[in-house]
């Protein structure tokens, strides 16, 4: 299993639009899950061991960021046919799961993925109100296996700053993860 992370942060890109089903039955755009105040799209899927050995501080940053209205979503692009544990089936059982505090949608032709330029799972985009690029980087210095309980919080700090100001940090470190498992 190789590591790959996403490019830095193209400040000011503007988000693609999308319409996705999501694992609740009910269908997403863009502007459904949109914030108030800033959007965080994250690519994710259910098997990568990158996103399970953060999978909690997911949910519990989700939680928070409402709270400074953050929209957040979750979208899963990886090859159902190839990696079955990705299948939408198997999506809705992760959601149920983990109770997950945000739409679980599926790109199952990986468009979305495409326009996104989505590298790796997970891979963060936060965006301000008018849904300009302001952070790709990582939720926090967690790697495999070690997670101390006092590490910075850089995804919730930094969508918290564009929340609030507009504009993420311009010092942003890459997120890791697993490639996106494309057709």
């Amino acid at each position: 299993m190789a590591a790959l992370q996403p490019p830095v942060c193209d400040f000011g890109w503007q988000a693609p639009h999308f319409s996705l089903p999501g694992t609740d039955g009910s269908s997403y755009s863009l502007t459904d899950v949109a914030g108030d105040q800033s959007t965080l799209v994250m690519f994710i899927c259910n098997h990568c061991p990158f996103v399970l050995a953060i999978m909690d501080k997911i949910i519990r940053d989700a939680h928070d960021m409402k709270e400074h209205g953050i929209g957040v979503v979750a979208i899963c692009s990886n090859d159902h046919v190839s990696y079955p544990a990705d299948s939408f089936e198997n999506m809705q059982l992760m959601a149920q799961k983990h109770a997950f505090p945000f739409p679980y949608l599926h790109d199952a032709d990986q468009t979305v993925a495409t326009d996104y330029d989505a590298v790796c799972t997970p891979d963060f985009f936060g965006f301000n109100k008018d849904l300009q690029l302001q952070y790709r980087g990582r939720l926090d210095a967690t790697r495999m296996g070690s997670s101390p309980a006092d590490l910075r919080r850089d995804l919730f700090e930094a969508m918290k700053q564009i929340a609030e100001t507009g504009k993420g940090p311009e010092d942003q470190i890459p997120s890791i993860g697993c490639s996106i498992k494309w057709k």
